[in-house]
């Protein structure tokens, strides 16, 4: 498993000259063009959280990694590009699959506790020093997972949040019940408040997913988060998103999940 960074490039506009050129638009629509990405099965769009941060639909424990729960999936346009018809206003997290097993996804923060706002996947990193406390704070606390590895942070020197990936791979009393040595996948948003100079974690946390599947599926498979596929505003009028996605992701530079 590796975890690195990640650079693309994203721009949303309004409809206009650039995608009435190959597609008649309308409001609702949302136009994907992905660049020179791979082989790709879908392109899903989903919303996690209705307006107050609330999770929209609760956490599926039968979720399987080759099939994420959409609201609305794209339909083929051509060479990296996928268009999404009449979606009802609001945000949604893009999902991609590649067939190759490769899952790649947008986020963003949702509220933690009460009165908290939303904050964007690419908000503005904490200081260096207070990431690396909590990064290290991550490392030396128990869980249950044995790779417990914090993704993406945001905040200031008052909270920060965190898309926090935690898998087991180590035998468990699962492994008996499910037939075969399993793997254990989550991944959720944590946030660290400073109360009167000291960082504490918040007993809150808000899950994106869960998943149990055979060890030597999951080994198979590269599941890398995007940012810039969060958080995507569909409103009444038609808008286009462009995300150049690498054929291949490189360990080096992406962050998640990638087979040892």
């Amino acid at each position: 498993m590796r975890i690195h960074g990640f650079k693309s490039v994203v721009m949303i506009t309004a409809a206009g000259i650039a995608v009435v050129a190959w597609s008649p638009v309308r409001g609702g629509d949302l136009i994907v063009d992905l660049g020179s990405a791979g082989d790709l099965s879908m392109v899903g769009a989903v919303q996690r959280w209705d307006e107050d941060g609330k999770p929209r639909f609760p956490v599926d424990p039968q979720a399987k990694i080759a099939e994420p729960r959409v609201d609305a999936r794209a339909v083929r346009q051509g060479s990296g590009k996928w268009i999404f018809r009449n979606l009802p206003p609001g945000r949604y997290d893009l999902v991609v699959l590649g067939v190759d097993h490769l899952r790649v996804e947008g986020f963003r923060y949702p509220p933690i506790t009460e009165f908290d706002p939303f904050l964007p996947a690419d908000a503005s990193a904490p200081q260096e020093e207070t990431r690396d406390w909590i990064v290290k704070h991550i490392a030396g606390s128990r869980h249950y997972e044995n790779k417990v590895v914090p993704l993406f942070l945001a905040g200031d020197e008052k909270q920060v949040r965190i898309l926090v990936q935690l898998v087991r791979d180590q035998p468990t009393s699962y492994d008996g019940d499910f037939g075969a040595p399993v793997a254990t996948v989550r991944h959720e948003i944590w946030q660290y408040t400073n109360q009167y100079g000291g960082w504490v974690k918040d007993r809150g946390t808000e899950v994106l997913d869960r998943i149990l599947m055979a060890r030597s599926e999951f080994q198979r498979w590269t599941w890398v988060w995007e940012p810039r596929l969060g958080g995507i505003e569909v409103g009444t009028k038609p808008a286009t998103l462009t995300c150049e996605l690498p054929a291949k992701f490189d360990p080096r530079n992406a962050r998640g999940w990638f087979p040892d």
